[in-house]
């Protein structure tokens, strides 16, 4: 698939995308002129070169740095519903690189690097900000985990580095690191590139600098079948038709599972809902992203002054997306009792999303037993600050052929092979 067209995309009917400047914008404010659609709709095509199923954050990125970087544009996306409908719309858009395992720092901190120059490179305001990110430690066996993770980080080039309570008060002045508190706070890693992004920009940016290049989006288009002959892909079977393709990548969430079944390919990978809730904007001034992981609760302020909180998946299995009452009131109580000013603050709503778990916590990223069928899996809670990366390395093995080394120990075989990459310390309450 090496070759098919040049690694800037400038033939073949590269599009390049629209930029408006500030009269485009009155003009179209006051009149009916029409815009250029960010993506395009296609009829499908009987045979693609690469079949992504799954249409989020991962799939559009496996599709652009296919075009981008290897000039393989003959490329499907496929998703059941609309781009960004499942995981990727649903989360808290969390970045960072803090992780336990050297593996999973080395790993994270490329994904942060790609975020960083992710607007300028997709020509499309995707509202990266790095405003720092602080892990509470409230026990004596939680902070030596933060030091750990600081002395981890420190070695493989991350900043980050576990700080006291005069220093976290300094950060977040209305957090309550007084000794009266019911958890009182020992301590924190912090970690100063860590941010928030703005989900919704960051599919959409994808979306139509994958378009550009050619790469064909398919919305409303369910994979109901995978054609699977003498251990070698041969397509896929939707609703709108069969397609005929040698490489057919899985990036889905929540029915990653299901998929590979489709394919003869067993996943290790149990799927529980994440719930989240935001409340109603106030004025900034939570500066960092803060995490409890004996709370179970973190929470950041979005540009618009709302907070976002999240917490661990439920202890349950189930595709259930409903929210619940239980969840909210657990939540808030966490919430005010590290921050108490907050009591007065209204929730606006609440959602949940599906989370796939493997056994250590890690991703399930590369090569299957059946040939030319390729794996982006098993993401948990933190599947969004891996999208850039994520993209990056899967396009690179399915161009070259190649295991990139940074997804080399994530390979499917290390569940055979007892080499689990353990995240758990780094992962285990969502971000």
């Amino acid at each position: 698939m090496k070759g098919l067209r040049s690694r800037n995309g400038a033939a073949n009917g590269y599009r390049k995308p629209a930029r408006y400047s500030a009269f485009d914008l009155v003009r179209h404010g006051l009149t009916s002129a029409p815009w250029q659609r960010a993506w395009r709709s296609h009829d499908l095509r009987p045979t693609y070169d690469v079949v992504i199923i799954g249409g989020g954050v991962h799939g559009l990125a496996t599709a652009y740095y296919l075009a981008a970087n290897h000039g393989i544009t003959n490329v499907a996306v496929l998703d059941k519903g609309y781009i960004g409908s499942g995981g990727s719309g649903r989360n808290t858009a969390i970045i960072r690189s803090n992780y336990l395992t050297p593996e999973g720092v080395r790993f994270y901190d490329r994904s942060v690097q790609l975020y960083t120059t992710l607007a300028a490179d997709l020509n499309y305001n995707v509202m990266f900000s790095q405003r720092g990110h602080l892990t509470l430690a409230h026990n004596d066996g939680s902070l030596r985990t933060m030091r750990w993770r600081a002395e981890v980080n420190k070695l493989e080039g991350i900043d980050s580095e576990v700080i006291g309570p005069d220093e976290i008060k300094s950060l977040v002045p209305y957090m309550d690191t007084s000794s009266a508190a019911r958890y009182p706070i020992l301590g924190a890693l912090y970690h100063p590139p860590g941010g928030i992004v703005r989900h919704d920009a960051v599919v959409w940016g994808y979306a139509r600098a994958a378009d550009a290049y050619g790469v064909h989006i398919h919305q409303n288009t369910e994979v109901t079948g995978i054609d699977v002959v003498s251990e070698r892909v041969q397509g896929v079977q939707t609703s709108q038709g069969r397609i005929a393709a040698r490489t057919v990548v899985n990036c889905t969430a929540g029915w990653s599972t299901l998929i590979s079944d489709m394919a003869g390919v067993a996943m290790p990978v149990s799927t529980f809902p994440l719930q989240a809730a935001v409340t109603e904007p106030v004025r900034p001034f939570l500066r960092t992203v803060v995490v409890s992981g004996t709370l179970h609760v973190y929470v950041s302020q979005t540009d618009r002054g709302e907070l976002v909180f999240g917490a661990s998946v439920d202890p349950f299995t189930s595709y259930s997306m409903r929210g619940s009452l239980d969840f909210i009131e657990g939540l808030a109580g966490h919430v005010l009792e590290l921050m108490p000013s907050l009591a007065k603050l209204r929730l606006l709503r609440q959602w949940s999303g599906l989370c796939d778990m493997t056994p250590d916590y890690s991703p399930i990223m590369g090569t299957t037993p059946v040939e030319g069928f390729y794996v982006d899996v098993g993401w948990g809670t933190y599947g969004f600050k891996a999208a850039p990366v994520a993209g990056e390395t899967m396009a690179a093995l399915i161009a070259t052929q190649q295991v990139p080394q940074l997804i080399a120990a994530f390979d499917l075989a290390r569940f055979a092979d007892g080499r689990l990459v353990g995240e758990k310390g780094a992962a285990s309450v969502g971000h």
